[in-house]
């Protein structure tokens, strides 16, 4: 029951307890313990809402920073990667592979607030060799959701 109950809400967070059980097939009382267990164990982390933010009038700038970073002894990532994520404006922190080290998604109000953090902040740690900010401009899809559905066409065809 937990995988399934975990896919259902990663989806949709918002599914009351009720509708939860009906669709696993048990009983209210089994879901709320279930989700109560998952959580102290740590399995779910948080609820989120997915905002598309470009629909309303807060101005908001989202970047993918890319941070080569030199591993400290016995620690490895762990230690550059938890002074990066004390930031209030990052968003995310992952360990990746490829070129670089770390993914840094941040937010901001500007492209310039968003390169002097870069600049200013993450770029002075002494364990950053180099970065590489990327910007998102549109987003199609995220988490699963589709943001920017085509508009259908209303139009009516007119046959001779």
């Amino acid at each position: 029951m937990r995988e399934e109950l975990l896919a259902i809400i990663e989806k949709n967070s918002r599914m009351g307890l009720k509708e939860l059980a009906i669709l696993l097939g048990v009983e209210e009382v089994q879901v709320a313990n279930e989700l109560a267990a998952m959580e102290a164990e740590g399995i779910i982390c948080g609820y989120h809402t997915l905002i598309d933010w470009e629909k309303t009038s807060k101005d908001k700038v989202t970047a993918l920073i890319e941070v080569r970073v030199t591993p400290q002894r016995g620690q490895g990532f762990d230690s550059i990667a938890e002074r990066i994520y004390q930031y209030p404006e990052v968003q995310s922190v992952y360990l990746i592979s490829g070129s670089y080290d770390l993914m840094v998604i941040l937010e901001g109000k500007t492209l310039r607030e968003v390169s002097a953090f870069v600049s200013d902040k993450l770029s002075t740690l002494d364990s950053v060799l180099s970065a590489a900010t990327h910007f998102i401009l549109k987003k199609y899809k995220d988490h699963g959701t589709v943001l920017s559905k085509k508009k259908e066409d209303e139009r009516e065809m007119i046959t001779p």
